[in-house]
């Protein structure tokens, strides 16, 4: 039973190039198309002869004819070869373990992933996964050591690289304070990552601290591909708005776009470099309302041009009724002056002028002394992952509460500040987290009229979530472990590995919620009441129409 990628049977999947320049683009058209084709995830029933084989290979029935694409090339290995050390994270589906290879001794991150029934769903959506960490190569971005499943239990492994550190953990350590040149080694490491995906076509979705994973010798990589689409600029598809963890996520995806590019991920790493630079999140909202007055108040609000020509399914709901003024060079006046522009660039509202990856590496923060350090040259720090910051958070509020004592109004003893200050959002602002409990409930309905409604195509994941205002029901002071272990994985000089897929706790989806009186929540516009009642049913309709696999 199982298997990890070892010589492969038949050719690997054909690497892809960057998009050709401008020029010449009519003679390149062709062949242009046929490579976007060939990263297309292809998750269709493969041919009888290449079923067989897999079957006769070691691969379980189940997941050859569902996900044949995502395993063709690779070999069975035993799980048996694989010792189970300590279980590291539990969720809705996934259990994570570190364990060693008992054929070489070395350590690594298993992701055990549960598939309920066999649903062909839930298969697609991993495998998705799957052959998207198969495309990838590079120094940059963790990459899928192999697999590890079974042919009678509906369960697969997924074998990464285990890596000590993330850039989450590390970030809000109090003992850890990053110089400009370790800032540097970290963006620039993040952006190479960046680049490599948008050019291989790859929009990542969720690009934060926790899926930023390094080792013990500085490498940085980008993990944890579990909402990640393909996409080809040439061949535009609609896709879902409600990607990217809350504190992270781009204006445009906050005001329901479905046409988007590699601005959103862009945007992403703006948020991280200022909150690098700032040693603290910029703009840490707790709602989707919230999140967009932080931005119009520091990047100021989009111009008339702007809200004419994006048509934007909320824009007459969030747009302002008086300008913001953009003013991130007087709040972050205290940064290195070659990093405004950068800044300044990143967090454009309109994400034409986000401009690329590529754009990013080339401009003045990496051209200016101190220049970035070597990755080898920065310090060895103990283990620090995103877990471990809210461990010291949830040590910290029970010795605040008195030594874990039952405390009934222990929760609104912690500050703003304590909630403010830290580098991980709330359990609510997750993107993955907000993605498996919708489709938990969806699996669980009792009316659910077909496959496809008890667990929805990746497409949906986002328009599945919750109204606008859902999360103005969740205490904010209440903020549980979460157990997104996306933040342990490996790294290598040959191919990286990370957390991929999203791993929730079990008790952080189900705890209790505080409700507030009713009286708070009468202030709300009515207009913002109407969205929220209505936004789950008009974006479940608007995904209808989109293409599978988003």
């Amino acid at each position: 039973m199982g298997c990890i990628l070892a010589k492969e049977a038949s050719p690997p999947p054909t690497p892809l190039l960057p998009r050709p320049a401008a020029a010449g683009e009519g003679r390149h058209c062709r062949s242009r198309r046929i490579r976007r084709q060939r990263l297309e995830p292809r998750l269709s029933k493969p041919p009888g002869h290449v079923h067989g084989e897999q079957v006769a290979a070691g691969w379980p029935s189940w997941l050859s004819n569902v996900a044949g694409e995502a395993i063709n090339g690779w070999t069975p290995r035993r799980a048996d070869t694989f010792e189970k050390i300590d279980k590291i994270g539990q969720g809705t589906y996934s259990n994570v373990y570190k364990a060693r290879d008992m054929l070489t001794g070395k350590i690594v991150a298993l992701k055990k992933v549960r598939f309920d029934n066999m649903e062909p769903e839930s298969v697609k959506f991993m495998a998705r996964e799957i052959l998207i960490l198969r495309r990838l190569d590079h120094p940059n971005v963790v990459k899928l050591e192999g697999l590890v499943t079974s042919r009678m239990s509906c369960s697969l492994y997924l074998v990464f690289e285990y890596m000590e550190h993330d850039l989450a953990g590390l970030a809000a350590s109090p003992t850890i304070k990053f110089t400009e040149p370790q800032v540097k080694c970290y963006m620039r490491q993040l952006l190479l990552g960046l680049e490599h995906c948008h050019n291989n076509g790859v929009l990542h979705r969720d690009i934060k601290g926790s899926n930023l994973l390094i080792d013990n010798e500085g490498s940085l990589k980008i993990a944890d591909f579990g909402l990640a689409t393909t996409f080809d600029p040439d061949h535009k598809h609609p896709m879902t708005s409600r990607v990217v963890t809350l504190w992270y996520r781009a204006p445009e995806l906050l005001l329901g776009a479905t046409d988007y590019g590699v601005g959103i991920d862009l945007w992403s790493a703006g948020c991280i470099l200022a909150e690098l630079l700032a040693r603290k999140p910029i703009m840490p909202g707790r709602t989707e309302v919230e999140q967009l007055h932080k931005i119009f108040k520091l990047c100021g609000s989009p111009s008339e041009d702007y809200w004419k020509k994006s048509k934007l399914p909320h824009v007459t709901i969030f747009k302002p009724q008086q300008p913001y003024k953009r003013c991130i060079k007087d709040t972050f006046k205290d940064f290195p002056p070659s990093s405004l522009p950068l800044v300044e660039t990143l967090l454009a509202i309109d994400p034409a002028e986000r401009l690329t990856a590529t754009d990013a590496l080339i401009s003045e923060f990496f051209n200016t002394p101190p220049y970035a350090c070597e990755p080898s040259s920065l310090p060895k720090y103990p283990p620090s992952k995103e877990m471990d910051a809210k461990l010291r958070d949830e040590e910290a509020r029970r010795l605040r509460n008195g030594g874990g004592k039952a405390n009934v109004n222990g929760i609104n003893k912690t500050h703003a500040r304590d909630r403010t200050t830290r580098a991980v959002p709330a359990p609510e602002a997750n993107a993955e987290l907000q993605v498996n409990i919708d489709r938990r409930r969806l699996i669980t309905h009792a009316n659910a009229k077909s496959k496809s409604e008890k667990f929805p195509p990746p497409h949906q994941d986002g328009a599945l979530g919750y109204p606008l205002e859902s999360s103005h029901y969740m205490d904010p002071a209440f903020d549980p472990p979460e157990a997104s272990f996306s933040t342990v994985f490996p790294y290598q000089k040959g191919g990286m590995t990370a957390w991929s897929g999203p791993l929730i706790n079990s008790a952080t989806a189900g705890h209790p919620r505080r409700k507030k009186k009713s009286s708070g929540n009468s202030q709300m516009p009515t207009n913002l009441k109407q969205l929220a009642g209505a936004n789950t049913t008009k974006e479940a309709q608007k995904d209808k129409g989109i293409t599978q696999f988003r």
